[in-house]
């Protein structure tokens, strides 16, 4: 496995030295992007148990590994530690006083209970940020899951059939991007460590908080017109048409987002009533006759398959995709391999798989930061 002091192009967070404390998913994904950028990165995990994650499955692979672990935790080494042991303590002091990072989302007043004063190692190491994850913001005691937050942060309330139950999204969103959020928050602070004081080193990203402002277009949407959004299926309350289409064979998804495309796309589909008429040549127009113009595309696209549509529709410049199945995105992607996960999206690298729970415990306790000089 490449190591990357050994490549002739170094990553950007060479010998940026990280401690994550976390555990689940967003805390884990944000240390994962860092190490994928080329960081070191230890994470700290509770003895026998480790990052709970590690028992969530099936599937598990070949080494018992649970799949929902080893998709976020590769590129880095594994410390398993007791916070009620005073050795174990000492350890975590000695990695926090050399850390430029420390990644955690501990409940309020874990640490400190522990002897860990977070203020006091903030001042006693001034390069250091520390970024804790919670899921309500900093002082809540609310357990931080990601569905639970989908719910309260509204995103449930659009998702799903007009006619069904509010629903959730298929992937963890929220913890997704507040891990992301907390990789911006963590950089934004190293640019600036050098000239900042202890309290401005000191990050709070929640999932609640970042998945209210990923509502974005949603959420102005409802600012301006006083009025809840409904849930729109797979149809958006902005723009026709920009939805689902049953095909011949399968699914197709259409986004006109421009009145060009919308004409080109009455070409391809050979629908010259509808391009001819001046009342849909604007979205506005469009929208007034959604039922109307989703039905006649309906009826069009229905006519022939997804793959001779796309190729048609793709010539014509009009935005189009096939829904595809997990399996068939993936084989999109260079390189995923189930061991090492998908490719990083920010460019940066994977350098070593997802450890073993205290795999490096007894070099990192005899050598500290220094292991990583040494390994793989």
């Amino acid at each position: 496995m490449e190591h990357h002091r050994d490549s002739k192009k170094p990553l950007p967070l060479d010998r940026v030295r990280v401690l994550d404390m976390s555990r689940v998913l967003a805390g884990p994904m944000a240390g994962m992007m860092l190490g994928d950028l080329g960081a070191d990165v230890i994470k700290v995990e509770r003895t026998g148990q480790g990052d709970e994650t590690r028992a969530w499955g099936p599937p598990f692979d070949e080494r018992n590994e649970s799949a929902y672990f080893l998709s976020v935790n590769r590129n880095k080494l594994s410390l398993a530690a007791d916070f009620a042991d005073q050795r174990d303590r000492d350890c975590i002091r000695r990695l926090v006083s050399e850390a430029d990072i420390v990644i955690d989302n501990f409940l309020p007043g874990m640490l400190t209970r522990h002897g860990l004063h977070v203020a006091e190692l903030l001042d006693a190491n001034p390069k250091l940020v520390w970024c804790t994850i919670t899921g309500f913001g900093a002082g809540s005691r609310r357990l931080g899951y990601d569905f639970v937050v989908q719910a309260e942060a509204g995103w449930m309330a659009i998702t799903g059939d007009p006619a069904g139950d509010p629903m959730k999204s298929g992937v963890a969103l929220a913890d997704i991007i507040a891990g992301k959020d907390a990789v911006i928050a963590i950089l934004a602070a190293l640019v600036r460590r050098d000239a900042s004081p202890a309290s401005a080193r000191r990050l709070v990203v929640s999932l609640a908080h970042s998945a209210r402002a990923a509502l974005v277009n949603v959420a102005q949407n409802a600012l301006v017109s006083g009025e809840h959004p409904a849930r729109w299926g797979n149809a958006h309350p902005n723009l026709v048409p920009y939805q689902l289409f049953q095909a011949q064979d399968r699914a197709i998804v259409i986004a006109v987002g421009s009145d060009a495309q919308w004409q080109a796309l009455t070409e391809v589909l050979d629908l010259k009533r509808l391009g001819a008429d001046p009342d849909l040549a604007t979205n506005a127009g469009r929208i007034a006759r959604r039922s109307e113009v989703v039905a006649a595309i309906s009826a069009a696209v229905a006519s022939r398959s997804a793959s001779e549509w796309q190729q048609k529709l793709d010539a014509a410049r009009v935005p189009c995709g096939i829904v595809k199945g997990v399996l068939d995105a993936i084989e999109d992607a260079a390189h995923a391999s189930p061991l090492m996960g998908m490719p990083s999206s920010i460019g940066g690298r994977v350098r070593f798989p997802p450890p073993r729970l205290d795999e490096h415990g007894s070099l990192i306790r005899g050598a500290g930061w220094s292991v990583f000089g040494r390994y793989p």
